[in-house]
């Protein structure tokens, strides 16, 4: 290997040294080294590192050419403290020393190496403050609603809207948008699932951007997203049910007239729409498309799709999370064995040691056929009865359902807000309670303790996420022993 010399002149001036001279000095340093490769750059300013010669040399350090690189004066290299710290990475990773005549540094020498160190310190916080510059000037223009750059999303455009005499980039809907009412609209009935939807609109032959074809990923990050909302309290508790502290508007503001973004970076390991720590709530400058309660109903149902999949529940039986072990009380969980049979197996036993069941002879699609036969018989029966009695006002119990959950979260963001924040929430809790009495005064005794009418399911025909729900909301657990089972019903 060989001993580069690097020269760089950018103007001939009288008291600046020429590059033949660099090269001779340098040369003079390693008087106890024959070969060398020289490199010289004339003409090129030292403020970046773009220049053909250094970039040369440093693919010949890559290949494996060099084992030393010798400079005249440190300046030669770069004049910016970052641009030599990545390049002292370069030649650290593949063991090249550097040496530069002036100031004396040779990293084959601890006092060189140390001053290496120093620099490296020092490029790297300004590296660290430029970051922090454009993620204050990130977060600055995200309290006024400005679309923060990127594609724009299904839907929309972008464009630019005058506030303040600036202008700023925003997006403006486009014919898309009737697409996307569609699929929220669709996906907050029964039997839609996000398969259904991109099902659908392939057939219909909706274009996915500049794809031909949808998939459950592109429908589900429509539905997820707040910049098709109507954002108002009931989206500022959302955000707030869901971990985040930061808003960059205040509460009054979420009048249900704009948009919202959430914005901040998620590690590669952290799961998209579930983990929102240190993220920010921010208003758009622009009008939201769905209302409030047709999107949380979307989120609401996403929400339960994610819990049937975290930590594989739902993924081998629509039973699992509801299955006990009849002996010790835990969880039994259903896994694929040999030739992906599937089985039974106690936590109790497999994980912490105290249950002694090591095997179940009755097996998981025979405790399905029968929790699916038992469930039919159940829906039958109130459907029947239903029949027979006068039907209540399921709109009324629905309405009070959702003005209680509401109140239940707004009492939970108390804790955590300001005096004027708190003021608000409770004229928020007292309006819904004023709802929720008017409700009440309105329904007779018999609506209140009658039971929800279930209608005409077709237990069978649910698919596995479906009958999960419906199971769980009438059976409080499913006991199961060696050979025989028992069913704990909520009703």
């Amino acid at each position: 290997m060989a001993t580069a010399i690097y020269a760089r002149q950018s103007i001939d001036k009288k008291d600046s040294l020429s590059i033949e001279a660099q090269i001779d000095i340098c040369k003079k340093e390693c008087n106890n080294e024959n070969q060398f490769l020289i490199y010289t750059d004339k003409g090129y300013s030292g403020k970046n590192t773009d220049r053909p010669q250094f970039c040369k040399m440093m693919q010949d350090v890559k290949g494996g050419l060099i084992d030393k690189v010798v400079v005249y004066r440190l300046d030669r290299l770069s004049r910016s403290i970052t641009d030599f710290g990545q390049m002292w990475e370069e030649l650290n990773n593949y063991n090249v020393a550097f040496t530069s005549v002036s100031e004396k540094f040779d990293t084959e020498t601890p006092v060189g190496r140390a001053m290496i160190y120093i620099i490296m310190v020092f490029a790297q916080l300004e590296r660290e403050t430029i970051a922090e510059r454009v993620k204050d000037n990130y977060y600055e223009r995200a309290k006024y609603g400005t679309w923060l750059g990127g594609p724009a999303p299904f839907g929309f455009n972008t464009d630019r809207i005058n506030i303040s005499g600036k202008n700023v980039p925003t997006l403006i809907t486009n014919e898309d948008i009737k697409t996307v009412e569609k699929m929220f609209y669709t996906y907050i009935k029964d039997n839609e699932s996000l398969g259904s939807i991109a099902k659908m609109l392939s057939k219909e032959g909706v274009f996915c951007g500049k794809r031909k074809a949808w998939d459950n990923v592109a429908v589900s990050r429509i539905l997820h997203s707040p910049l098709y909302v109507q954002a108002d309290i009931d989206v500022y508790t959302y955000y707030r049910s869901k971990g985040i502290t930061k808003f960059a508007n205040e509460i009054e503001e979420f009048d249900g007239t704009h948009a919202a973004q959430v914005i901040g970076k998620r590690d590669a390991s952290t799961r998209k729409y579930s983990d929102f720590k240190d993220h920010v709530v921010s208003l758009m400058n622009f009008q939201g498309i769905i209302p409030s309660e047709i999107w949380l109903e979307c989120q609401y149902k996403l929400d339960r799709n994610r819990q049937l999949k975290n930590t594989g529940k739902g993924k081998n039986s629509w039973l699992t999370g509801l299955l006990k072990c009849a002996s010790c009380g835990y969880a039994i969980i259903v896994k694929k064995g040999y030739k992906n049979n599937l089985f039974l197996a106690c936590s109790g036993h497999y994980n912490i040691h105290i249950c002694d069941k090591k095997e179940f002879l009755i097996s998981i699609k025979e405790i399905e056929d029968a929790v699916q036969t038992s469930m039919e018989e159940i829906l039958a029966k109130c459907h029947s009865d239903s029949e027979n009695e006068p039907v209540y006002n399921s709109k009324q119990k629905m309405e009070l359902a959702k003005i209680e959950e509401k109140i239940e979260k707004l009492v939970g963001c108390i804790a955590e807000s300001t005096e004027i924040t708190i003021s608000y929430l409770n004229k928020e809790i007292e309006k819904l309670d004023a709802q929720r009495r008017k409700i009440l005064n309105s329904m007779t005794s018999k609506q209140k303790n009658e039971k929800y009418q279930l209608g005409n399911i077709v237990f069978k025909n649910l698919d596995n996420m479906q009958k999960h729900q419906t199971a769980e909301a009438f059976i409080e657990k499913i006991l199961v022993d060696i050979d025989s089972l028992e069913i704990v019903w909520k009703v």
